[in-house]
């Protein structure tokens, strides 16, 4: 895979998967700025991982659920890159609350970053690429676009909303150029879900066909592939990252 002469821009990425795909990017020789919102000491990290690459990168800091930050991030990359290829929308948050209780404040906080965010982005990127002769958005999903999480009613509704959304921006963008899909990782090992559990990797290694939980890199292969142009015409699809965990449904013997 060769992503020589393309900029990108990872949305989330100063830590987790976002941090790798950003380096996943820069490795297949991709120019990439690395945006986050409250962790400047990791944007920094990641950006000296990408220039180790010998790439050119940036640090942008942005609440993407508000339309104003974002606008003046693209601005910055844009200054920066002149051009925008790629845009991976993988920002996001989560509160665990049962339904019952999960409060409006919260229920903001998860939308507004993960549905609202992707949507003003996949806007703003949309345009550029439209002007420019096309380019690639892909969109990080989740294993709740296909099953209800009990307990991430706020994070499980953005998921889906933005499956739904990369099927609708793909049909509309697919003129210009633009290819839009979503990954959507499954178990994966990350400082986040490490803290979800005690033994997090042991336990969704026990029910994965495949035997482990995934890393950042497997989802980072996944967003690469789509970014070339093996890829091409892919669009509006969601790729399960997930080691087949959610191939199967309960099952009683």
């Amino acid at each position: 895979m060769d992503l020589s002469g393309k900029a990108a821009l990872v949305t989330g990425s100063s830590k987790g998967i976002g941090r790798g795909i950003a380096i996943k990017l820069a490795r297949l020789g991709c120019d990439v700025a690395v945006h986050y919102n409250s962790d400047k000491p990791g944007a920094d990290d990641v950006a000296a991982a990408i220039r180790a690459q010998g790439r050119q990168t940036i640090t942008v800091r942005a609440d993407v659920g508000k339309a104003g930050p974002v606008r003046d991030m693209f601005e910055t990359v844009l200054g920066k890159f002149r051009h925008l290829d790629i845009l991976v929308n993988n920002a996001g948050t989560q509160v665990w609350a049962p339904l019952l209780e999960l409060s409006e404040e919260d229920w903001d906080k998860v939308i507004d970053t993960n549905l609202k965010g992707c949507f003003l982005c996949t806007q703003l990127a949309g345009r550029h690429m439209k002007k420019h002769g096309g380019g690639r958005i892909v969109n990080i999903g989740s294993g709740c676009n296909k099953f209800a999480f009990p307990n991430l009613v706020s994070y499980t509704a953005s998921k889906g909303g933005i499956e739904q959304l990369t099927k609708v921006a793909a049909a509309e963008l697919g003129e210009h150029g633009i290819t839009v899909n979503c990954v959507a990782p499954g178990a994966i090992l990350i400082e986040r879900t490490e803290r979800e559990a005690e033994d997090y990797a042991g336990q969704w290694a026990r029910l994965t066909p495949m035997g482990r939980v995934g890393y950042p890199d497997d989802v980072a292969e996944a967003v690469a592939f789509i970014c070339t142009d093996a890829a091409d015409f892919i669009s509006g699809q969601t790729l399960m990252v997930d080691g087949g965990i959610f191939t199967r449904g309960p099952w009683a013997y």
